[in-house]
């Protein structure tokens, strides 16, 4: 595929005056001149001029070259950095063929085991990053971090009911769904209950906040991540016609992108929702979101290869229970010391082994040896089903 045809070069005026050698810029390969071999790449930046799909948030067009000033001028990390830049991704005629452009272009890089980061433009297109997967053959396991639950209100367009086109996509390959920073006096009640019902699960900020490290199971269970800037608090990150006064702070948005850089099995990354034309005259929001963005390649460059649970790389604990499951099954890694948990699948359904060995923590361990089923075995049992 000629990408040229999707995709507009980078301007020059974002990286004219960087002249730091260890700078995030002077790092990658942009396309400029020319489009950039993606094919070898670790990582492909990819930015998304379009707003049709919201409402109420007019502006966020113009963030990824925003975001992208500030990126490039932070200084490059550890690792060996295959990263392009991609340029813009042209907008469609209509919205439909905005999210088949981004649906091809995640596709494409993902068969080249390229992971795309998305910036810019309105949450609706997150159904174009979830649709990349559709050929791939696998079920996937998708991550939204949002303040609101984007299930309703279809008076106020498609960046209000994704995650319901999302649930009800056919093909259905949609294996979990889970909603981290939910803000209760934001939604309807009976949105948390409906994806409760399909065994789905969703965390408000509060349990969060509690203990964040418990979080971090649930974000290296991901295959695609969907982050909405409104989940961050307004005083964080002002650049949003939505910006609420409470919610993530950047550091803790900077902590779960680094849990999803980890994630080994993550494969795809947006940013949705920045709006230049709200944000401060410093661009705060958008300094935020680079900061995000590094610490997720920061994240990437640590992934351990933590995939063979059969190696001499894990530790395995059977744990006898008194109620059925007879025993439970615990691999904890020697690299990582992160937990795993093995639920086993029915007959006939291998087309979720993939999703049978599901991390967990080690208060997970620690309630099946007291006795008790881990509430992530009851959940995951359940989609097995």
């Amino acid at each position: 595929m000629d990408l040229t045809i999707f995709f507009s070069p980078v301007s020059e005026s974002l990286y004219a005056d960087i002249t730091s050698a260890s700078s995030f810029f002077k790092n990658i390969s942009i396309y400029g001149d020319k489009m950039p071999d993606y094919k070898g790449a670790h990582v492909a930046i990819i930015g998304i001029g379009e707003e049709r799909g919201s409402q109420l948030n007019k502006g966020t067009a113009s963030a990824p070259d925003v975001v992208r000033r500030k990126l490039y001028t932070l200084k490059r990390g550890t690792g060996a950095y295959r990263i392009v830049d991609l340029g813009n991704l042209k907008p469609g005629h209509d919205l439909e063929e905005t999210y088949t452009r981004i649906s091809e272009v995640c596709r494409m890089l993902l068969e080249s085991n390229v992971l795309p980061i998305l910036i810019g433009g309105s949450h609706d297109l997150d159904y174009g990053q979830y649709c990349g997967y559709e050929t791939l053959d696998k079920l996937v396991s998708l991550l939204n971090v949002d303040a609101f639950l984007d299930l309703e209100d279809k008076e106020q367009g498609p960046s209000n009911q994704h995650i319901h086109r999302i649930l009800l996509h056919e093909p259905n390959y949609l294996f979990s769904y889970t909603h981290l920073a939910y803000q209760s006096y934001l939604i309807d009640p009976m949105s948390v209950a409906i994806l409760e019902k399909l065994y789905f699960e969703a965390f408000r900020i509060g349990q969060m906040r509690t203990n964040m490290q418990e979080m971090e199971p649930t974000i290296r269970n991901a295959d695609m991540l969907s982050f909405d800037v409104t989940a961050i608090r307004s005083s964080d990150a002002p650049g949003n016609a939505n910006a609420q006064p409470f919610g993530l702070t950047g550091e803790e948005a900077c902590q779960i992108c680094w849990y999803a850089g980890l994630n080994e099995k993550l494969s795809s990354l947006g940013f949705y929702e920045y709006n230049p034309e709200q944000d401060d005259v410093h661009k705060k929001t958008a300094s935020i979101i680079a900061t995000m963005i590094w610490y997720f390649i920061e994240g990437y460059y640590h992934r351990k290869n933590e995939q063979n649970f059969r190696s001499n790389d894990f530790l395995k604990y059977s744990v006898s229970m008194p109620v059925d499951p007879e025993v439970i099954t615990f691999y904890k890694s020697k690299l990582s010391e992160k937990w795993w948990m093995e639920v086993p699948y029915p007959n006939g359904r291998e087309r979720y082994a993939r999703n049978s060995i599901v991390p967990c923590s080690y208060n997970d361990y620690q309630a099946a040896i007291r006795g008790e089923v881990p509430e992530r075995y009851i959940s995951t049992l359940a989609k097995l089903i």
